[in-house]
């Protein structure tokens, strides 16, 4: 069995897979609008949102095949084996070699893209505020993290194959979800490198949100105000971090545009979400997945004969992290459907705690301004939704904090 042909067949079932998505997403721009979300846009407005979404899709439509066919080329001509030996031969700089190229080949066919949708698409609809010396400098940035993360996985990966053996998938999979642990605890820190944090300041709003904490006998280490201005107009709030690490970042551009009772209202929402531990019990969907990519990479490298098809002599490891991904993707909306699922629930529960503290109405009108400020499809289609949606639509969210609310 050549395994070329049908690593090239999975990244054509894959490519189909999101243009179907893309096709879905495109039709349900067309779809009528809840009458309970009918006053987000007027008539101008929605017409705009229109040709924005499609703005934006046909330009991911063309970001997607333009991955495809570079994918697709590099394996087919035996690219990534052309430069194995580029850092010198030996496994570490072998995998080293095809990690960088992978992703340096990536990183450069994804800048025209992330441009155009920074610096026209966003800029045209009035969302960008980055500068071109922001833009780079994330890039450069992005580029960093993400050769960082590559290599070192790759090494794990061929260190832990030489040391453990058949061991190797429960080793591994342990020391992934550890590797997403630590990402997830020191995240405020890592966000750092792209924004400033600063502490919300004294007032009204501070005293109301500590009421809040306090009332519930929750903890977290800080209240912060992230920079996002500073790259884009679009609001947003999240929780993060675990234990005495636990914060709740506000966008200054919600702070700027929401009312006090609005602002509490989302508050009392990501409160909501610390309170269930929902970050934790995601977690367990988190092992999982670990599991599955350990077991996978485990399988990849154990058959070394299939790496003569690409035109290397033995294991590369850092070409089996680049098959693990490709068979990760065949899977993934499978995950994908689960998380999502998941995550619903927690949404629509943490929205139930917000209208138990009294922010209902708040939290509606609140969540109606996040929608228009960030050009929510008001009507997506129901099976991308149950697919990837990690939030309900506005529409379901609204129709039961109603419910809640009667209750």
């Amino acid at each position: 069995m050549n395994f070329k042909i049908l690593v090239l067949v999975l990244l054509c079932l894959i490519n189909l897979y999101k243009l179907w998505e893309s096709r879905l997403e495109r039709k349900s721009f067309g779809n009528p609008i809840p009458d309970n979300v009918s006053d987000v846009y007027d008539t101008v407005t929605y017409l705009r949102w229109k040709q924005y979404s499609r703005e934006k899709s046909s330009l991911r439509i063309v970001h997607s095949l333009a991955g495809f066919v570079l994918s697709f080329l590099l394996i087919l001509f035996n690219a990534y084996s052309a430069v194995e030996n580029v850092l010198g031969t030996g496994i570490y700089p072998a995998l080293l070699s095809v990690t960088l190229f992978e992703t340096l080949a990536g990183w450069l066919v994804d800048i025209p893209f992330e441009w155009y949708d920074t610096m026209k698409i966003e800029e045209k609809y009035g969302f960008n505020r980055s500068s071109s010396r922001t833009f780079a400098a994330d890039q450069v940035k992005h580029l960093m993290i993400g050769c960082l993360i590559s290599c070192g996985l790759a090494c794990m990966l061929a260190a832990f194959h030489g040391w453990l053996g058949a061991w190797l998938p429960l080793v591994f999979a342990c020391v992934l979800f550890l590797i997403v642990l630590f990402i997830t605890f020191l995240y405020p820190f890592f966000s750092r490198i792209f924004n400033k944090f600063t502490p919300l300041e004294d007032g009204e709003l501070k005293d109301r949100l500590t009421s809040l904490l306090t009332k519930n006998g929750y903890k977290v280490r800080a209240i912060q105000v992230m920079d996002a201005s500073r790259r884009s107009s679009k609001s947003n709030a999240y929780f993060t971090g675990f234990g005495k690490m636990k914060t709740i970042v506000l966008y200054d551009t919600l702070v700027s545009t929401m009312t006090t009772d609005e602002i509490c209202a989302v508050f009392a929402h990501e409160m909501g979400h610390g309170i269930n531990k929902d970050t934790t019990k995601g977690q367990a969907i988190t092992i999982l997945q670990m599991l599955v990519i350990a077991c996978l990479a485990y399988l990849t490298v154990s058959c070394g004969e299939i790496y003569s098809d690409f035109g290397f002599e033995g294991v590369n490891y850092g070409f089996a992290m680049i098959l693990v991904g490709i068979e990760m993707s065949v899977i993934t909306p499978l995950f994908g459907m689960l998380t999502s699922w998941i995550s619903r629930r927690h949404e629509y529960r943490a929205d139930r705690h917000a209208v138990k503290e009294g922010y209902g109405a708040a939290l509606i009108s609140g969540l109606k301004k996040l929608s228009r400020g960030n050009f929510a499809n008001l009507a997506p289609s129901p099976v991308i939704v149950k697919l990837e949606y990690s939030h309900p639509t506005l529409s379901q969210r609204i129709a039961a904090i109603e419910k809640a609310m009667k209750e």
